[in-house]
Protein backbone atom coordinates (compact mmCIF):
# COMPACT_ATOMS: atom_id res chain seq x y z
CA UNK A 1 0.00 0.00 0.00
CA UNK A 2 2.30 3.00 -1.11
CA UNK A 3 1.31 5.86 1.41
CA UNK A 4 2.50 9.24 -0.47
CA UNK A 5 4.77 10.22 -3.46
CA UNK A 6 6.16 13.28 -1.41
CA UNK A 7 9.29 13.02 0.33
CA UNK A 8 9.14 14.11 3.91
CA UNK A 9 10.78 12.69 7.11
CA UNK A 10 7.81 10.27 7.65
CA UNK A 11 8.08 8.44 4.66
CA UNK A 12 11.64 7.29 5.46
CA UNK A 13 10.53 4.98 8.03
CA UNK A 14 7.23 4.08 6.31
CA UNK A 15 7.90 0.93 3.78
CA UNK A 16 6.29 1.45 0.71
CA UNK A 17 4.22 -2.02 0.92
CA UNK A 18 2.57 -1.13 4.50
CA UNK A 19 1.34 -4.50 5.85
CA UNK A 20 0.74 -5.61 9.31
CA UNK A 21 3.34 -7.84 10.80
CA UNK A 22 2.64 -8.48 14.01
CA UNK A 23 -1.22 -9.85 14.22
CA UNK A 24 -4.25 -10.00 11.59
CA UNK A 25 -5.08 -6.57 12.77
CA UNK A 26 -1.64 -4.84 13.96
CA UNK A 27 -2.97 -5.63 17.65
CA UNK A 28 -0.13 -6.66 20.00
CA UNK A 29 -0.68 -10.45 21.58
CA UNK A 30 -3.18 -10.33 24.01
CA UNK A 31 -4.87 -7.11 22.60
CA UNK A 32 -7.43 -9.23 20.17
CA UNK A 33 -9.66 -10.93 22.67
CA UNK A 34 -13.13 -12.67 23.17
CA UNK A 35 -14.22 -9.94 25.66
CA UNK A 36 -14.30 -9.51 29.20
CA UNK A 37 -14.00 -6.97 32.00
CA UNK A 38 -10.47 -7.85 32.93
CA UNK A 39 -9.61 -7.08 29.37
CA UNK A 40 -11.59 -3.81 29.48
CA UNK A 41 -9.19 -2.55 32.58
CA UNK A 42 -6.40 -3.37 30.93
CA UNK A 43 -6.63 -2.06 27.59
CA UNK A 44 -9.62 -0.27 27.37
CA UNK A 45 -11.86 -0.84 25.12
CA UNK A 46 -11.85 -3.62 22.38
CA UNK A 47 -11.52 -3.15 18.75
CA UNK A 48 -12.25 -6.95 17.62
CA UNK A 49 -13.50 -10.12 19.40
CA UNK A 50 -11.83 -13.02 18.88
CA UNK A 51 -14.74 -14.87 16.44
CA UNK A 52 -14.19 -11.32 14.02
CA UNK A 53 -10.80 -11.72 13.17
CA UNK A 54 -10.04 -10.21 9.96
CA UNK A 55 -6.90 -10.77 7.88
CA UNK A 56 -5.56 -7.94 5.84
CA UNK A 57 -4.26 -9.86 2.92
CA UNK A 58 -4.55 -7.70 0.10
CA UNK A 59 -5.32 -3.78 -0.62
CA UNK A 60 -9.02 -4.61 -1.88
CA UNK A 61 -10.20 -6.01 1.31
CA UNK A 62 -8.84 -2.92 3.76
CA UNK A 63 -12.51 -0.93 3.25
CA UNK A 64 -14.21 -4.03 4.37
CA UNK A 65 -11.56 -4.67 7.21
CA UNK A 66 -11.68 -1.04 8.47
CA UNK A 67 -15.93 -0.99 7.99
CA UNK A 68 -16.23 -4.07 10.07
CA UNK A 69 -13.60 -2.65 13.05
CA UNK A 70 -15.40 0.76 12.97
CA UNK A 71 -18.61 -1.02 13.75
CA UNK A 72 -17.23 -3.29 16.42
CA UNK A 73 -15.50 -0.01 17.80
CA UNK A 74 -19.34 1.58 18.15
CA UNK A 75 -21.06 -0.97 20.17
CA UNK A 76 -18.57 -1.79 22.38
CA UNK A 77 -17.02 2.11 23.50
CA UNK A 78 -19.07 3.69 25.85
CA UNK A 79 -19.89 7.39 25.38
CA UNK A 80 -18.23 10.02 27.51
CA UNK A 81 -21.55 11.93 27.84
CA UNK A 82 -24.61 12.45 26.26
CA UNK A 83 -24.59 16.10 24.53
CA UNK A 84 -28.56 17.28 25.16
CA UNK A 85 -28.76 19.95 22.49
CA UNK A 86 -27.97 17.85 19.56
CA UNK A 87 -29.04 14.44 21.02
CA UNK A 88 -26.10 12.26 20.17
CA UNK A 89 -23.59 10.30 21.84
CA UNK A 90 -19.74 11.54 21.88
CA UNK A 91 -17.97 7.94 21.35
CA UNK A 92 -13.94 6.95 21.14
CA UNK A 93 -12.14 4.78 19.88
CA UNK A 94 -9.32 4.49 22.39
CA UNK A 95 -6.00 3.74 20.49
CA UNK A 96 -4.19 0.93 20.94
CA UNK A 97 -0.45 0.79 19.21
CA UNK A 98 1.88 -2.32 18.08
CA UNK A 99 4.57 -3.00 20.19
CA UNK A 100 6.71 -1.49 17.24
CA UNK A 101 4.55 1.63 17.13
CA UNK A 102 5.32 2.22 21.05
CA UNK A 103 8.82 1.77 20.31
CA UNK A 104 8.48 4.44 17.91
CA UNK A 105 6.73 6.53 20.36
CA UNK A 106 9.22 6.08 22.49
CA UNK A 107 11.93 6.90 20.00
CA UNK A 108 10.57 9.98 19.11
CA UNK A 109 9.94 11.33 23.16
CA UNK A 110 13.80 10.50 23.15
CA UNK A 111 14.56 13.09 20.75
CA UNK A 112 12.97 15.38 23.02
CA UNK A 113 14.30 14.47 26.10
CA UNK A 114 17.14 15.15 24.77
CA UNK A 115 16.03 18.91 23.58
CA UNK A 116 14.71 18.61 27.69
CA UNK A 117 17.70 18.27 28.54
CA UNK A 118 19.69 21.29 27.01
CA UNK A 119 17.20 23.34 28.20
CA UNK A 120 17.36 22.21 32.19
CA UNK A 121 21.12 23.49 31.73
CA UNK A 122 20.45 27.16 31.07
CA UNK A 123 17.91 27.24 33.91
CA UNK A 124 20.33 26.01 36.52
CA UNK A 125 23.65 28.02 35.43
CA UNK A 126 22.87 30.99 37.42
CA UNK A 127 23.28 28.89 40.65
CA UNK A 128 26.44 27.95 38.96
CA UNK A 129 27.16 31.25 37.88
CA UNK A 130 26.74 33.49 40.78
CA UNK A 131 28.59 32.04 43.54
CA UNK A 132 32.09 32.62 40.97
CA UNK A 133 31.12 36.02 40.51
CA UNK A 134 30.90 36.95 43.42
CA UNK A 135 34.22 35.80 43.92
CA UNK A 136 36.05 39.49 44.00
CA UNK A 137 39.23 37.47 42.48
CA UNK A 138 36.96 36.75 39.48
CA UNK A 139 37.68 39.28 36.35
CA UNK A 140 33.90 39.74 35.98
CA UNK A 141 33.37 40.23 39.54
CA UNK A 142 29.32 40.97 40.56
CA UNK A 143 27.39 42.87 43.57
CA UNK A 144 24.14 41.52 44.42
CA UNK A 145 22.11 44.16 42.19
CA UNK A 146 23.91 42.65 39.11
CA UNK A 147 23.32 38.90 40.34
CA UNK A 148 19.57 39.22 40.47
CA UNK A 149 19.59 40.94 37.35
CA UNK A 150 21.68 37.67 35.89
CA UNK A 151 19.70 34.83 37.65
CA UNK A 152 16.38 36.70 36.61
CA UNK A 153 17.09 38.03 32.64
CA UNK A 154 16.55 34.48 31.30
CA UNK A 155 12.81 34.26 32.74
CA UNK A 156 12.10 37.93 31.53
CA UNK A 157 13.60 36.80 27.63
CA UNK A 158 11.77 33.31 27.99
CA UNK A 159 8.01 34.72 27.35
CA UNK A 160 9.76 36.42 24.14
CA UNK A 161 10.20 33.49 23.10
CA UNK A 162 6.88 31.48 24.32
CA UNK A 163 5.00 34.57 22.57
CA UNK A 164 6.51 33.66 18.92
CA UNK A 165 6.07 29.68 19.68
CA UNK A 166 2.19 29.85 19.10
CA UNK A 167 2.24 31.49 15.79
CA UNK A 168 5.79 29.43 14.79
CA UNK A 169 4.47 26.09 15.03
CA UNK A 170 0.60 26.91 14.17
CA UNK A 171 2.20 27.73 10.91
CA UNK A 172 5.24 25.84 10.23
CA UNK A 173 5.21 22.72 12.37
CA UNK A 174 5.43 21.25 15.66
CA UNK A 175 9.21 19.88 14.65
CA UNK A 176 10.29 22.92 12.18
CA UNK A 177 10.08 25.22 15.27
CA UNK A 178 11.73 22.77 17.93
CA UNK A 179 14.33 23.29 15.05
CA UNK A 180 14.54 26.85 14.55
CA UNK A 181 15.00 27.30 18.09
CA UNK A 182 17.86 25.52 18.64
CA UNK A 183 19.92 27.88 17.34
CA UNK A 184 19.58 30.32 19.59
CA UNK A 185 19.82 27.85 22.43
CA UNK A 186 23.73 27.02 20.93
CA UNK A 187 24.07 31.16 20.21
CA UNK A 188 23.54 31.82 23.97
CA UNK A 189 25.96 29.30 25.80
CA UNK A 190 28.67 30.47 22.96
CA UNK A 191 28.24 33.83 23.99
CA UNK A 192 28.32 33.25 27.86
CA UNK A 193 31.55 31.10 26.96
CA UNK A 194 33.57 34.17 25.43
CA UNK A 195 31.27 37.11 27.18
CA UNK A 196 34.16 39.54 28.64
CA UNK A 197 32.09 41.92 29.82
CA UNK A 198 28.51 41.60 32.18
CA UNK A 199 26.54 42.76 29.05
CA UNK A 200 27.78 39.91 26.70
CA UNK A 201 26.72 38.29 30.13
CA UNK A 202 23.65 39.44 30.33
CA UNK A 203 23.30 39.27 26.56
CA UNK A 204 23.75 35.26 26.52
CA UNK A 205 21.38 34.78 29.17
CA UNK A 206 18.76 36.58 27.11
CA UNK A 207 19.15 34.53 23.70
CA UNK A 208 18.95 31.47 25.76
CA UNK A 209 16.11 32.68 27.20
CA UNK A 210 14.57 33.24 24.34
CA UNK A 211 14.91 29.69 22.99
CA UNK A 212 13.95 28.33 26.08
CA UNK A 213 10.82 29.85 25.75
CA UNK A 214 10.17 29.24 21.88
CA UNK A 215 11.22 25.27 22.82
CA UNK A 216 8.66 24.62 25.60
CA UNK A 217 5.42 24.82 24.05
CA UNK A 218 6.34 22.91 20.46
CA UNK A 219 7.87 20.13 22.61
CA UNK A 220 4.92 19.57 25.40
CA UNK A 221 2.35 19.56 22.23
CA UNK A 222 4.14 17.69 19.69
CA UNK A 223 4.58 14.97 23.10
CA UNK A 224 0.66 15.57 23.30
CA UNK A 225 -0.38 15.06 19.48
CA UNK A 226 1.51 11.64 19.50
CA UNK A 227 1.16 10.07 21.78
CA UNK A 228 -1.35 7.26 22.37
CA UNK A 229 -3.82 8.06 25.59
CA UNK A 230 -2.70 4.65 27.55
CA UNK A 231 1.19 6.50 27.23
CA UNK A 232 0.65 10.37 27.22
CA UNK A 233 1.24 10.92 30.81
CA UNK A 234 3.92 9.14 30.85
CA UNK A 235 5.53 10.58 27.76
CA UNK A 236 4.23 14.35 28.51
CA UNK A 237 6.21 13.81 31.82
CA UNK A 238 9.63 12.47 30.61
CA UNK A 239 10.84 15.75 29.33
CA UNK A 240 11.29 17.08 32.62
CA UNK A 241 13.16 14.04 33.92
CA UNK A 242 15.17 15.15 31.54
CA UNK A 243 15.21 18.73 32.42
CA UNK A 244 15.86 17.84 36.34
CA UNK A 245 18.99 16.33 34.98
CA UNK A 246 20.26 18.92 32.30
CA UNK A 247 20.02 21.14 35.89
CA UNK A 248 22.01 18.42 37.68
CA UNK A 249 24.07 18.17 35.35
CA UNK A 250 24.92 22.00 35.07
CA UNK A 251 25.37 21.61 38.92
CA UNK A 252 27.41 18.62 38.16
CA UNK A 253 29.87 20.46 36.02
CA UNK A 254 29.87 23.59 38.26
CA UNK A 255 31.15 21.82 41.17
CA UNK A 256 33.99 20.96 39.18
CA UNK A 257 35.00 23.25 36.35
CA UNK A 258 35.20 26.87 35.43
CA UNK A 259 31.63 28.47 34.11
CA UNK A 260 33.59 29.12 30.99
CA UNK A 261 33.93 25.73 30.69
CA UNK A 262 30.37 24.74 32.02
CA UNK A 263 29.10 26.91 28.94
CA UNK A 264 31.01 25.33 26.31
CA UNK A 265 29.49 21.84 27.81
CA UNK A 266 26.56 23.48 27.23
CA UNK A 267 26.85 23.73 23.25
CA UNK A 268 26.90 19.35 22.94
CA UNK A 269 23.01 18.45 23.71
CA UNK A 270 21.53 20.98 21.51
CA UNK A 271 23.84 20.05 18.28
CA UNK A 272 22.57 16.29 19.65
CA UNK A 273 19.07 17.42 19.71
CA UNK A 274 19.29 18.80 16.41
CA UNK A 275 20.35 16.13 15.01
CA UNK A 276 17.97 13.80 16.55
CA UNK A 277 14.86 16.23 15.83
CA UNK A 278 16.19 16.51 12.03
CA UNK A 279 14.79 12.63 11.25
CA UNK A 280 11.31 12.92 13.53
CA UNK A 281 8.04 12.70 11.84
CA UNK A 282 5.77 15.72 12.57
CA UNK A 283 3.13 15.95 14.55
CA UNK A 284 0.03 13.97 12.98
CA UNK A 285 -2.46 15.93 14.26
CA UNK A 286 -1.23 19.24 12.66
CA UNK A 287 -0.64 17.34 9.25
CA UNK A 288 -4.57 16.50 9.11
CA UNK A 289 -5.36 19.77 9.99
CA UNK A 290 -2.91 21.35 7.38
CA UNK A 291 -4.42 19.72 4.49
CA UNK A 292 -1.62 16.76 4.23
CA UNK A 293 -3.29 13.65 4.61
CA UNK A 294 -0.44 11.65 3.10
CA UNK A 295 1.64 12.65 5.72
CA UNK A 296 -0.29 12.54 8.68
CA UNK A 297 -1.26 9.24 7.59
CA UNK A 298 2.29 8.37 7.21
CA UNK A 299 3.12 9.32 10.42
CA UNK A 300 0.83 8.07 12.37
CA UNK A 301 1.01 4.34 10.76
CA UNK A 302 5.05 4.87 12.14
CA UNK A 303 3.40 5.66 15.10
CA UNK A 304 0.83 3.17 15.77
CA UNK A 305 2.42 0.39 14.43
CA UNK A 306 0.07 -0.45 11.38
CA UNK A 307 -1.80 1.66 8.45
CA UNK A 308 -5.43 0.27 9.81
CA UNK A 309 -5.10 1.61 13.25
CA UNK A 310 -3.56 5.13 11.32
CA UNK A 311 -6.55 5.13 9.56
CA UNK A 312 -8.97 4.94 11.87
CA UNK A 313 -7.25 7.74 13.57
CA UNK A 314 -7.00 10.03 11.03
CA UNK A 315 -10.53 9.69 10.40
CA UNK A 316 -11.63 11.08 13.73
CA UNK A 317 -8.87 13.83 13.57
CA UNK A 318 -10.09 14.93 10.03
CA UNK A 319 -13.81 14.42 10.80
CA UNK A 320 -13.49 16.63 13.94
CA UNK A 321 -12.12 19.20 12.11
CA UNK A 322 -14.23 18.83 9.55
CA UNK A 323 -17.23 19.52 12.01
CA UNK A 324 -15.75 22.41 13.46
CA UNK A 325 -15.42 24.10 10.09
CA UNK A 326 -19.23 23.75 9.53
CA UNK A 327 -19.63 24.94 12.77
CA UNK A 328 -17.81 28.53 11.07
CA UNK A 329 -19.23 28.22 7.78
CA UNK A 330 -16.34 26.82 6.26
CA UNK A 331 -13.97 29.76 7.63
CA UNK A 332 -11.44 29.32 10.19
CA UNK A 333 -12.52 30.56 13.30
CA UNK A 334 -10.67 33.85 14.81
CA UNK A 335 -8.20 33.61 17.92
CA UNK A 336 -9.85 35.80 20.17
CA UNK A 337 -13.16 34.67 19.21
CA UNK A 338 -12.58 31.31 20.35
CA UNK A 339 -11.37 32.69 23.81
CA UNK A 340 -14.89 33.27 24.63
CA UNK A 341 -16.29 29.40 24.51
CA UNK A 342 -16.58 27.95 28.10
CA UNK A 343 -14.69 24.92 26.96
CA UNK A 344 -11.69 27.24 26.98
CA UNK A 345 -12.12 29.34 29.65
CA UNK A 346 -12.10 26.86 32.07
CA UNK A 347 -8.97 24.98 31.37
CA UNK A 348 -7.11 28.39 30.84
CA UNK A 349 -8.37 29.20 34.29
CA UNK A 350 -7.14 26.07 35.49
CA UNK A 351 -3.91 26.84 34.29
CA UNK A 352 -3.27 30.13 34.83
CA UNK A 353 -4.16 29.57 38.32
CA UNK A 354 -1.52 26.70 39.03
CA UNK A 355 1.19 28.71 37.39
CA UNK A 356 0.55 31.36 40.04
CA UNK A 357 0.30 28.80 42.80
CA UNK A 358 3.20 26.74 41.34
CA UNK A 359 5.69 29.34 41.00
CA UNK A 360 4.45 30.63 44.65
CA UNK A 361 5.14 26.92 46.15
CA UNK A 362 9.24 27.46 45.31
CA UNK A 363 9.04 24.67 42.46
CA UNK A 364 11.60 27.15 40.51
CA UNK A 365 13.09 29.83 42.98
CA UNK A 366 14.83 26.81 44.57
CA UNK A 367 16.01 25.64 41.49
CA UNK A 368 17.23 29.13 40.90
CA UNK A 369 19.02 30.09 44.53
CA UNK A 370 19.65 26.63 45.48
CA UNK A 371 23.00 27.75 46.87
CA UNK A 372 21.81 30.80 48.47
CA UNK A 373 18.85 28.81 50.20
CA UNK A 374 20.68 25.70 51.45
CA UNK A 375 23.37 28.14 53.18
CA UNK A 376 20.75 29.74 55.18
CA UNK A 377 19.18 26.13 56.01
CA UNK A 378 22.36 24.88 56.94
CA UNK A 379 24.91 27.52 57.92
CA UNK A 380 28.34 27.69 57.06
CA UNK A 381 29.63 23.81 57.57
CA UNK A 382 27.74 22.84 54.69
CA UNK A 383 29.10 22.86 51.44
CA UNK A 384 26.48 24.66 49.53
CA UNK A 385 27.46 23.62 45.82
CA UNK A 386 27.60 19.68 46.65
CA UNK A 387 24.33 20.30 48.68
CA UNK A 388 23.25 22.17 45.45
CA UNK A 389 23.89 18.88 43.53
CA UNK A 390 22.51 16.46 45.91
CA UNK A 391 18.97 18.65 45.86
CA UNK A 392 19.03 18.51 41.96
CA UNK A 393 19.91 14.30 42.26
CA UNK A 394 16.96 14.13 44.70
CA UNK A 395 14.62 16.22 41.79
CA UNK A 396 15.66 14.05 38.91
CA UNK A 397 14.65 10.97 41.07
CA UNK A 398 11.46 12.11 42.17
CA UNK A 399 10.49 13.68 38.67
CA UNK A 400 11.21 9.85 37.49
CA UNK A 401 9.23 8.51 39.96
CA UNK A 402 6.32 10.74 39.00
CA UNK A 403 6.74 10.02 35.29
CA UNK A 404 6.05 6.58 35.93
CA UNK A 405 3.16 7.07 38.48
CA UNK A 406 1.39 9.41 35.70
CA UNK A 407 1.47 5.91 34.50
CA UNK A 408 -0.37 4.09 37.45
CA UNK A 409 -2.07 6.48 39.46
CA UNK A 410 -5.00 9.22 38.50
CA UNK A 411 -3.52 12.76 37.90
CA UNK A 412 -5.68 14.37 40.77
CA UNK A 413 -4.92 11.96 43.75
CA UNK A 414 -0.69 12.28 42.72
CA UNK A 415 -0.45 16.27 42.62
CA UNK A 416 -2.60 16.33 45.77
CA UNK A 417 -0.79 14.44 47.51
CA UNK A 418 2.46 16.41 46.07
CA UNK A 419 1.12 19.65 47.51
CA UNK A 420 0.12 18.41 51.10
CA UNK A 421 3.54 17.03 51.08
CA UNK A 422 5.13 20.27 50.11
CA UNK A 423 3.02 22.71 51.90
CA UNK A 424 3.61 19.81 55.34
CA UNK A 425 7.29 20.22 54.80
CA UNK A 426 7.65 23.85 54.21
CA UNK A 427 5.99 24.61 57.17
CA UNK A 428 8.06 22.65 59.02
CA UNK A 429 11.29 24.26 57.76
CA UNK A 430 10.10 27.69 58.68
CA UNK A 431 9.00 26.41 62.05
CA UNK A 432 12.11 24.77 62.69
CA UNK A 433 14.49 27.79 61.30
CA UNK A 434 11.98 30.01 63.69
CA UNK A 435 13.20 27.81 66.59
CA UNK A 436 16.38 27.65 65.76
CA UNK A 437 16.69 31.55 65.04
CA UNK A 438 18.51 32.46 67.64
CA UNK A 439 20.76 29.29 68.39
CA UNK A 440 24.46 28.89 67.18
CA UNK A 441 24.28 26.09 64.55
CA UNK A 442 24.93 22.34 64.91
CA UNK A 443 25.77 19.38 62.94
CA UNK A 444 22.10 18.67 64.15
CA UNK A 445 20.48 21.54 62.33
CA UNK A 446 22.32 20.51 59.10
CA UNK A 447 21.31 17.06 59.36
CA UNK A 448 17.32 18.39 59.80
CA UNK A 449 17.85 21.26 57.91
CA UNK A 450 19.03 18.45 54.56
CA UNK A 451 16.33 16.43 55.64
CA UNK A 452 13.69 18.70 55.54
CA UNK A 453 14.59 20.41 52.62
CA UNK A 454 15.00 17.30 50.30
CA UNK A 455 11.37 16.22 51.29
CA UNK A 456 9.79 19.47 50.23
CA UNK A 457 11.78 19.04 46.41
CA UNK A 458 10.90 15.52 46.48
CA UNK A 459 6.85 16.58 46.91
CA UNK A 460 7.34 20.08 45.37
CA UNK A 461 8.53 18.25 42.22
CA UNK A 462 5.01 16.91 41.84
CA UNK A 463 4.23 20.13 40.74
CA UNK A 464 6.89 20.46 37.86
CA UNK A 465 5.46 17.94 35.83
CA UNK A 466 1.44 19.15 35.78
CA UNK A 467 2.16 21.97 33.87
CA UNK A 468 3.42 20.56 31.14
CA UNK A 469 0.66 17.97 31.10
CA UNK A 470 -2.58 20.62 31.72
CA UNK A 471 -1.25 22.43 28.64
CA UNK A 472 -0.89 19.20 26.78
CA UNK A 473 -4.66 17.30 27.55
CA UNK A 474 -6.67 19.79 28.64
CA UNK A 475 -6.54 22.61 25.44
CA UNK A 476 -9.03 21.75 22.50
CA UNK A 477 -7.20 20.73 19.37
CA UNK A 478 -7.89 24.22 17.43
CA UNK A 479 -6.34 26.64 19.35
CA UNK A 480 -3.81 24.07 21.35
CA UNK A 481 -0.75 25.44 19.04
CA UNK A 482 -1.31 29.43 19.71
CA UNK A 483 -2.87 29.63 22.92
CA UNK A 484 -0.33 27.44 24.30
CA UNK A 485 2.74 29.98 23.25
CA UNK A 486 0.95 32.47 25.12
CA UNK A 487 0.77 30.25 28.28
CA UNK A 488 4.33 30.14 28.54
CA UNK A 489 4.42 33.84 28.17
CA UNK A 490 2.57 34.49 31.06
CA UNK A 491 3.96 32.11 32.97
CA UNK A 492 7.72 32.94 32.36
CA UNK A 493 6.92 36.52 32.94
CA UNK A 494 5.10 35.96 36.81
CA UNK A 495 8.48 34.13 37.30
CA UNK A 496 10.75 36.14 36.17
CA UNK A 497 8.76 39.13 38.70
CA UNK A 498 9.22 36.55 41.19
CA UNK A 499 12.93 35.61 40.57
CA UNK A 500 13.94 39.41 40.06
CA UNK A 501 12.37 40.59 43.41
CA UNK A 502 13.09 36.88 45.39
CA UNK A 503 16.42 38.42 47.08
CA UNK A 504 14.28 41.65 48.44
CA UNK A 505 11.81 39.11 49.54
CA UNK A 506 14.27 37.12 51.19
CA UNK A 507 15.48 40.21 53.09
CA UNK A 508 12.41 41.16 53.99
CA UNK A 509 10.75 37.94 54.86
CA UNK A 510 14.04 35.97 56.19
CA UNK A 511 14.24 32.29 55.02
CA UNK A 512 12.07 30.98 56.97
CA UNK A 513 9.19 33.49 56.05
CA UNK A 514 9.55 32.17 52.08
CA UNK A 515 9.31 28.98 53.13
CA UNK A 516 6.04 29.60 55.25
CA UNK A 517 4.61 31.30 51.75
CA UNK A 518 5.38 28.44 50.07
CA UNK A 519 3.77 25.91 52.31
CA UNK A 520 0.45 28.40 51.71
CA UNK A 521 0.91 28.08 47.75
CA UNK A 522 1.37 24.50 48.01
CA UNK A 523 -1.54 23.88 50.16
CA UNK A 524 -4.13 26.23 47.95
CA UNK A 525 -2.38 24.51 44.07
CA UNK A 526 -4.15 21.17 45.60
CA UNK A 527 -7.27 22.65 46.91
CA UNK A 528 -7.29 24.47 43.26
CA UNK A 529 -6.73 21.01 41.51
CA UNK A 530 -8.98 18.71 43.99
CA UNK A 531 -11.92 21.04 42.95
CA UNK A 532 -11.61 21.98 39.10
CA UNK A 533 -8.99 19.21 37.45
CA UNK A 534 -10.83 16.78 35.61
CA UNK A 535 -9.53 13.11 35.50
CA UNK A 536 -7.67 12.64 32.10
CA UNK A 537 -5.36 9.36 33.15
CA UNK A 538 -6.83 7.12 30.07
CA UNK A 539 -8.82 9.68 27.85
CA UNK A 540 -8.93 10.26 24.32
CA UNK A 541 -8.23 14.19 23.65
CA UNK A 542 -11.37 14.44 21.83
CA UNK A 543 -13.07 13.50 25.54
CA UNK A 544 -11.42 16.00 27.42
CA UNK A 545 -13.01 18.41 24.88
CA UNK A 546 -15.98 17.10 24.85
CA UNK A 547 -15.93 17.26 29.03
CA UNK A 548 -15.08 21.05 29.40
CA UNK A 549 -18.60 21.40 27.32
CA UNK A 550 -20.27 21.05 30.02
CA UNK A 551 -21.33 23.83 32.22
CA UNK A 552 -20.29 22.98 34.99
CA UNK A 553 -16.91 24.12 37.15
CA UNK A 554 -16.05 21.38 39.58
CA UNK A 555 -15.09 17.96 38.77
CA UNK A 556 -17.42 16.43 41.66
CA UNK A 557 -20.75 18.17 39.97
CA UNK A 558 -20.17 16.78 36.19
CA UNK A 559 -22.73 15.07 34.45
CA UNK A 560 -22.65 11.16 35.46
CA UNK A 561 -23.43 8.47 32.92
CA UNK A 562 -25.35 5.25 34.67
CA UNK A 563 -22.76 3.27 36.00
CA UNK A 564 -24.16 0.21 34.25
CA UNK A 565 -23.01 1.50 30.97
CA UNK A 566 -19.43 1.83 31.90
CA UNK A 567 -17.12 -0.90 30.53
CA UNK A 568 -13.94 -1.69 32.34
CA UNK A 569 -11.54 0.11 35.00
CA UNK A 570 -10.60 3.73 35.48
CA UNK A 571 -9.41 3.81 31.80
CA UNK A 572 -12.21 2.09 30.38
CA UNK A 573 -14.77 4.63 31.96
CA UNK A 574 -16.04 8.12 30.76
CA UNK A 575 -15.12 10.72 32.03
CA UNK A 576 -19.19 11.66 33.13
CA UNK A 577 -19.37 8.64 35.67
CA UNK A 578 -17.73 8.50 38.99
Amino acid sequence: MKITESYSPEDRWVPQDATCLETELCLPDGIIRSGNEQDSQETGPMLLSQHNKIKVKESSDEKETTKHANEHCTKLNEPYYTDSKQNRTLAEVVTVSTTKGVFHQLLLTSAVLLLAAACGMPIGYSAVLLPQLYDTNETLSIDIEMGSWIASVHSLATPIGSFASGPIMDRWGRRPALLLAIVPLFTGWVLLATASSHFLLLLGRVVAGISVGLIAAPAQILLAEIAEPRLRGLLIGAPFVSYSLGILLVYALGSQFHWREVAWGGTVLPLLSFVALFFAPESPVWLARNDQPDRASAALTWLRGCPLQAKQELHKLTERFEEEQQQNNGRPQRFWKSLGEIAIIKPLIIINAFHVLQILSGTYLVVFYAVDIISDLGGSDINSIQAAVLTAIVRLAFTLLYCFLLLMMPRRLMVTLSGLGSGLSCVAIAAFMYIRADEPKTQYDTYVAAILILIYIGANTGFMTMPGIMIGELLPAKIRGQIAGYLFTIFNLLLFGVAKGFPYAKAALKTRGLFLMFGFASFGASLLLFFLLPETKGRTLHDIEDYFQQRNWLWMNRKRAPKERSVGGEEGRPLSNE
